[in-house]
Order: C-alpha cells, then structure tokens, then sequence
C-alpha cells in the first residue's frame, strides 16, 4: 500500500454552501430535493445551509462536485469547495463561546 494513501493533504473535505430561495412553494420544493440530494450523495450537515463530505482522494473529491453540479437548482447561490484534512483539520469552531473539536476524520479502505 501506497504510504501517501492516506496523506492528510490527499484526503479531501467537500464543502457545499447555499442560499436557496423558499419565497414560493415550487421553490422550497427545489431547495428540499436539492438538499435531499445532497444528503444521498453521501454529504453530512455541518451548519445550517452547509453541507460536507469526505473524500479519501482528489480525484473522488472531483466526482462529487461534479455530481454536486448536476444537481444545482434553477435560483439561488451555491458554492462548493474543497479542502485537505489537513486544512480542515485546523478549523475552529465554537458553539457559543465554547470551543469544539471538528468531526473525526473517517478512514475509508478502498478494496480495489
């Protein structure tokens, strides 16, 4: 096995972020399937209208954001980026005033 496989500076952090419109029901129906997607595409709540994913590679980072991209809705702003462990491993987070420890990073084995 590659000793780089599992590099926190290969294993990547796919960040969505999005402000959908909901003023109308035909676009709260948009915006509920675009983050319904988002969730079955294997992403994970990380605040409100932000939504990540790990991803053991570069490469399988790109798949989802394409994947992300097929998905976009008709109105409203979407970002996607993407970020080392590493990286996001040196987040800060705060809930109040209280420090948090960001979510453990997930060792995924690829079999192939």
């Amino acid at each position: 096995m590659d000793a780089n496989r599992f590099n926190a500076y290969r294993i990547m952090w796919v960040m969505v972020l999005y402000d959908l419109p909901t003023d109308t029901k035909a676009n709260m129906k948009a915006a509920n399937l675009f983050r319904k997607r988002l969730i079955d595409d294997g992403f994970a709540l990380f605040q409100f209208s932000m939504y990540i994913r790990h991803c053991p590679s570069r490469e399988n980072a790109q798949v989802h954001i394409t994947r992300v991209k097929s998905l976009l809705p008709k109105s409203g702003k979407v970002a996607i980026m993407c970020i080392t462990d590493k990286q996001f491993g040196d987040i800060e987070l705060f809930y109040s005033r209280i420090k948090e420890e960001p979510p453990p990073t997930v060792q995924q084995l690829e079999l192939f």
